[in-house]
């Protein structure tokens, strides 16, 4: 049973930044744009949030500059493939390339070759839930993994029955047609962008100032490309996304559980275990996805 209720507590610890990531992931490309830089974006929110942190001693203006990284680098998406229409795959790669190679060279100018990774003296602590209950372990998160939950029914309700989420939707699905109704695309494509980005910041500073308290350079480890996978697995629905969330932290949990244990399989396997899984099922999904129609298509008004 004790396993059981670990295991359980560090899926949830596990899954809150892919969960976010992909919130994000999913805001935008229901806009009709594909962001390959959550990545690059993740990693970079994660190194300013930190810097901001340690230097100013706060972590909500570490928090703060974390946000703003993933907006600007949102933003800076929006003007490649939104503004200048570039395409989307390339913009994305080269933000996920530059925001990364920032993240490193700054860490090398500011703290030089150290082979101790610099850690904060103090990190967001965690809130316990149902104190005094079997519960207890597995609700003792941090306050970020309680907004990610939270953002699910949320970012739901707001995509499917506000006005922001029907234009949203409008513009992703066909543009052209929102546009003669009166829509400015360019700027809910934009407004999805800084929306996501504030939440890929958000997930990097989740990394850096709560779950490590510190900076590696390997800190998000592939969780942007797993995020826009389990976008496609979850159809584009904030709800199925957070099961494709869910399941992945579990997976990843398990396997660390099951190293801990001593369990005589090659380490390599164990750490395979949830990227092959997931794999599998969104080969699986992907064939039955419904995909935003104007995804990855740049728009231009006629006579523009």
């Amino acid at each position: 049973m004790d396993f059981v209720i670990a295991l359980l507590g560090a899926t949830l610890r596990i899954f809150t930044p892919i969960l976010l990531a992909a919130l994000g992931e999913t805001l935008i490309e229901r806009a009709g744009i594909l962001n390959l830089g959550i990545e690059g974006t993740m990693l970079l929110s994660a190194f300013s949030g930190f810097v901001v942190a340690q230097l100013s001693g706060s972590l909500w203006l570490g928090l703060s500059a974390a946000l703003l990284t993933g907006i600007l680098l949102c933003v800076f998406m929006g003007l490649l493939s939104v503004t200048l229409g570039l395409n989307q795959h390339v913009a994305g790669l080269g933000i996920t390339l530059l925001a990364s190679g920032l993240a490193l060279f700054s860490f090398r100018i500011l703290y030089g070759g150290s082979s101790t990774p610099p850690s904060l003296e103090r990190s967001f602590a965690q809130l316990a839930l149902f104190k005094g209950t079997a519960l207890e372990p597995i609700f003792s998160q941090y306050g970020i993994t309680y907004i990610a939950l939270l953002l699910v029914p949320i970012l739901g309700w707001l995509l499917m029955h506000t006005s922001f989420g029907l234009r949203l939707r409008s513009v992703g699905e066909n543009p052209e047609a929102a546009d003669i109704a009166g829509l400015n695309v360019y700027w809910v494509r934009y407004q999805a962008l800084i929306v996501g980005g504030a939440l890929m910041g958000l997930a990097g500073a989740y990394l850096s100032l709560a779950q490590l308290g510190a900076f590696t350079h390997g800190m998000v480890n592939g969780r942007g490309w797993v995020a826009i996978a389990i976008v496609i697995f979850g159809n584009w629905q904030p709800s199925k996304v957070f099961y494709g969330a869910l399941l992945f932290g579990f997976l990843q949990a398990l396997q660390l559980r099951l190293q801990a244990q001593g369990i005589p399989l090659p380490y390599e396997a164990l750490l395979a275990l949830p990227y092959i899984i997931t794999i599998i099922i969104l080969a699986l999904a992907g064939r039955n996805a419904s995909y935003p129609a104007a995804l990855l298509k740049a728009y231009r008004r006629e006579g523009a």
